[in-house]
């Protein structure tokens, strides 16, 4: 008992710490202070909002040259894919393939530019599922030297919509990872859980393309630089164009 109040009076006696108190007038200034520094931040952004893609940019003579030589080469290529018709025939009896971009399109003719629009391959290193007809593959041929595409397997079709299947709805990007969400946008389809898409996507039928649509394009895992080294990029991705059950391996290697 005696220790008890021994403690006490020590706690007593020891001076109370002492709050250092600030001068009202100069929490006053710093509080205008960090008033104007946000709106000067403010400003700086909005500034820097309007002279984005305003700025002229000067480009070398040989950048015209290099463009008109590529639409060219783009023109001779279709120009042979309409003389050759065989060459729009499909290689092997397969009803899916999957398209990924691999190439900047930098300078490439219209029809090009429209036709990787319409494939929703817009990003590079993007990849689309598409359902094997005359159509879709005319225009797999027609941006060949930029995607690379083939055949792939269950396997891989099961792996890229569990790890990296994002679905559209109203302009929103939403992971598949809820059944219910997936069974109101699709269930008019017959698809009401992740496995049915698999299997819809995997065996395509004639809800294909609806449900390719709420599916977002792949985005693959490619390191940041990897198109400046573009010896070991070639090493490492290949070639664009055909590749047949070969993509299964590419799916692999950036998934």
């Amino acid at each position: 008992m005696s220790s008890t109040c021994s403690i006490g009076k020590m706690a007593e006696e020891e001076p109370r710490k002492k709050i250092p108190l600030v001068p009202e007038n100069l929490l006053k200034k710093r509080k205008a202070y960090q008033a104007l520094k946000a709106t000067q931040a403010k400003q700086a952004l909005l500034e820097k909002r309007k002279r984005k893609g305003k700025g002229l940019r000067f480009k070398r003579l040989e950048s015209f040259l290099i463009d008109y030589q590529r639409q060219q080469r783009d023109r001779v290529r279709i120009r042979r894919l309409q003389v050759k018709p065989h060459a729009l025939e499909a290689p092997d009896e397969h009803s899916l393939a999957f398209a990924v971009r691999i190439r900047r399109i930098n300078g490439v003719s219209h029809l090009v530019q429209k036709t990787i629009a319409r494939l929703r391959l817009k990003k590079i290193f993007s990849g689309v599922f598409v359902k094997v007809t005359p159509v879709t593959l005319k225009m797999l041929r027609i941006v060949e030297p930029y995607v690379t595409w083939g055949f792939p397997n269950l396997k891989s079709v099961r792996e890229l919509i569990l790890k990296r299947g994002q679905a559209k709805v109203k302009d929103k990007t939403i992971p598949l990872t809820d059944n219910i969400m997936i069974e109101q946008h699709l269930g008019k389809f017959g698809v009401i859980c992740l496995e049915d898409l698999i299997h819809e996507i995997a065996f395509p039928g004639k809800y294909f393309r609806m449900i390719s649509q709420f599916l977002r394009p792949f985005h693959l895992s490619v390191a940041r630089h990897a198109t400046k080294n573009k010896v070991g990029f070639v090493k490492e991705m290949g070639y664009p164009g055909y590749r047949g059950e070969s993509i299964n391996q590419l799916i692999r290697q950036l998934n």
